[in-house]
């Protein structure tokens, strides 16, 4: 179905190809997974079969790419339209039309297809994707995982035989990320459409792949085979491989299911060993990881604290120790209730992860902390200020947030103007958000357009503009959207530090893997109503939804990560085979 001959892809002014090298085939009927490290060009490969490499971006695309037989060298998008479906990264920069009935028919209208087919076609989709109740919504008023399946939606009503999808789970819960995948292997199963699809959350779709497309670096040749064998070289790979390098099974489980099956033995050894109290990094272990997040540090921290830690069980923070506050807070959003009586506190050097269903409240959360919104009920202190109504150039001081959309916060023509402009803001010494660039983001030059860098590399200079300003409180809107396992890393070793200092982090996530490696405490919200507020290990390992893939393996033993693990069993061998022959990811 999809045909690359010796494909290569070159932006102006780039040093070496983006793609180099791509000869392979797609086959009809299959769902191909693409994977490979942040800024490998999975993104400009995918954009080679919409034609919108090179017709869109630009660049020179040199050899031959056909999708159905059409050259889309020759066919422009719009001649495309009709076989293949895309969804970008962005879902806002995929919309047209301001609701979501609308937008679900706007492709059809386009392509012509008759009113009956069209209202029927809409409904199939609504029901699919759970969007049955926000059919009149304006699309504006939508959480980001909602906008996201909205967007997944409309590509798929017109019903195209290939669909090219760019991250398409990175803003959806769990259940909804389950629904959409279930919705794919559907059409690939049963319709014979062509899905070829890059994601970086692979605990959530290798399992689901007829094969793997990897990516191993930039301009590298592709590598194409079954997941299995791709996950065994590949250097991203989720928990669940990783948990099973670190045993010596062999094939390599991909998903829980199939680890479960031959974890007896693990388990069996583990239960002789107490899990640690909080999670280790994730990553490259060079040496032993703290197995509880580092007490805070002495003066004035230390004595606000009384050397009590607010997690894993610990007392609660006293009323001096408490950063941020909110007691009974509601908040409207048009005719949405979006919160309801929330009682919530974080204390100094607390990494809380607000959880739970796309258009549970989290962002809503957020946006009341920093004072974007305005609380109907209740009330919002933060560093014993309302934050709404306080002056924006004085809550800067006070509260940092980095929202879901990172080109909200971009808006000079280079990375260096960007990192300039924030040391001014900040007063802080010149080159200091340049540091924190350059651990975040290794290897991106001082010249390069905030608009050519990935998504992940966006979202990861905005968190470095943001905490340029070292605020105390750290507010996160899905940090991990476009990051890979590497990238993950090097973020949870930054806001560690930040925790380490003092500094308050709460994040909205969907990313499990990441609560449970960097989470002293989970906020589970539900309906604009808080549902559960524990330590990480009490909250997630109880829930099907929200616990990672290592804690689903292993429980009912409370462990939540690899590194956990690897750090508990040492340098003995391997519980079944032997000294493990898989690195570390």
């Amino acid at each position: 179905m999809i045909r690359f001959e010796q494909v290569a892809v070159r932006y102006a002014d780039a040093d070496r190809p983006t793609l180099s090298g791509v000869d392979l085939t797609v086959p009809e009927g299959e769902l191909v997974l693409l994977v490979g490290p942040s800024g490998v060009g999975k993104s400009t490969l995918l954009g080679t079969v919409s034609g919108l490499v090179p017709h869109f971006t630009g660049g020179v695309l040199s050899g031959r790419v056909t999708v159905g037989g059409r050259d889309t060298r020759t066919h422009k998008p719009r001649e495309l339209a009709d076989l293949v479906g895309t969804v970008g990264q962005d879902p806002l920069a995929h919309f047209v039309t301001a609701t979501v009935e609308d937008e679900l028919a706007y492709g059809m209208e386009s392509l012509g297809l008759a009113p009956d087919v069209m209202r029927r076609r809409v409904e199939e989709t609504l029901d699919l994707l759970g969007l049955a109740e926000l059919r009149d919504r304006p699309i504006a008023t939508l959480s980001g995982g909602q906008q996201q399946r909205v967007a997944i939606g409309s590509v798929l009503t017109p019903h195209p035989k290939v669909l090219v999808l760019d991250e398409p789970t990175s803003a959806l819960d769990p259940a909804a990320a389950e629904e959409v995948l279930a919705v794919l292997q559907r059409l690939v199963h049963d319709l014979g459409t062509t899905v070829l699809m890059a994601e970086h959350r692979l605990e959530r779709v290798v399992q689901y792949a007829d094969q793997v497309l990897l990516l191993p670096s930039p301009g590298a040749a592709p590598v194409l085979g079954a997941p299995a064998d791709v996950m065994a070289l590949s250097p991203v790979r989720p928990p669940v491989v990783e948990l099973g390098r670190l045993a010596g099974w062999e094939p390599l489980p991909l998903s829980v299911r199939d680890a479960r099956r031959r974890s007896a033995p693990l388990r069996e050894r583990l239960a002789q060993i107490t899990p640690p109290a909080a999670s280790a990094p994730i990553g490259p272990v060079t040496a032993a990881a703290p197995a509880a997040p580092p007490a805070p540090r002495g003066g004035l921290l230390g004595r606000l604290l009384g050397g009590r830690r607010t997690t894993a069980g610990a007392p609660a923070p006293s009323e001096a120790a408490v950063v941020a506050r909110a007691d009974g807070l509601g908040l409207r959003r048009g005719r949405v209730e979006a919160l309801r009586r929330v009682t919530l506190s974080v204390a100094p050097g607390e990494t809380v992860a607000l959880m739970g269903r796309n258009g549970a409240g989290k962002s809503t959360l957020l946006s009341a902390l920093v004072g974007m919104l305005e609380p109907t009920a209740g009330s919002v202190l933060v560093g014993g200020l309302h934050p709404f109504r306080t002056a924006p150039r004085e809550m800067v001081r006070r509260v940092g947030l980095v929202p879901q959309e990172p080109r909200d916060l971009l808006y000079a023509d280079t990375v260096a103007a960007e990192c300039a402009a924030a040391d001014s803001d900040a007063g802080a010494p010149p080159g200091s958000c340049r540091a924190l660039v350059s651990e975040l983001l290794p290897g991106v030059p001082d010249a390069t357009h905030p608009r050519d860098l990935s998504e992940g590399q966006r979202l990861a200079l905005a968190l470095a503009l943001v905490l340029t300003a070292r605020p105390p409180l750290l507010l996160l809107d899905e940090p991990t959207r476009g990051l890979d396992y590497a990238a993950k890393a090097r973020l949870v070793g930054v806001l560690r530090g930040l925790a380490d200092e003092g500094h308050a982090v709460v994040l909205a996530t969907h990313d499990v893997e990441l609560a449970a490696e960097l989470a002293h405490r989970v906020v589970i919200l539900a309906d604009g109503e808080v549902v559960a507020d524990g330590p990480t290990a009490r909250v997630v390992v109880s829930s099907p939804a929200f616990a990672p893939q290592t804690a689903k393996i292993l429980a009912p033993q409370e462990w939540l990560t690899v590194t956990q693990v690897r750090t508990a069993l040492g340098p003995a061998r391997s519980p079944e085979t032997g000294p493990s022959t898989g690195s570390p990811a």
